[in-house]
């Protein structure tokens, strides 16, 4: 089974109901349901989540979508390690440079994002949810 990493866009494609993003985030999910794909996130992103969901939906609607999220993929940590090694990483974004750094450091096959621009220096294969997609159509 593949061990992909979602970023945060992502999820949040899927906590938010981004019309424009859903439906390949929902086909994503759907993978890891027929057991195609194992997902996972990133400790830091739970956090990103429930600030960027909580702004739109709430708190308690924010916690009950991480709460569920949380049953379907794994949680990567972020610790000392990965934060020293994404000081020194290639990519411009801190929070892209933790991602790579923890899917490097944890096995992940794939990272898939909406914004590919951010991680052209990862040294894990980065797709768009679509560019994952068709390997599975």
């Amino acid at each position: 089974m593949k061990k992909v990493l979602f970023d945060t866009n992502i999820i949040l494609d899927i906590a938010l109901k981004r019309k424009s993003f859903f439906d390949s985030a929902s086909q994503l999910f759907s993978l890891i349901d027929q057991k195609i794909i194992e997902g996972c996130i990133t400790a830091s992103t739970v956090t990103d989540i429930y600030y960027i969901s909580k702004k739109e939906k709430g708190h308690n609607s924010a916690l009950q979508f991480i709460a569920h999220l949380i049953e379907i993929v794994d949680v990567i940590d972020v610790d000392k390690e990965i934060i020293i090694k994404s000081l020194a990483s290639r990519l411009d974004d801190f929070e892209d440079a933790i991602q790579t750094t923890a899917a490097e450091l944890n096995g992940v096959e794939s990272i898939i994002t909406r914004n590919k621009k951010d991680f052209v220096n990862s040294s894990v294969e980065i797709y768009t949810p679509d560019e994952f997609l068709k390997n599975f159509s």
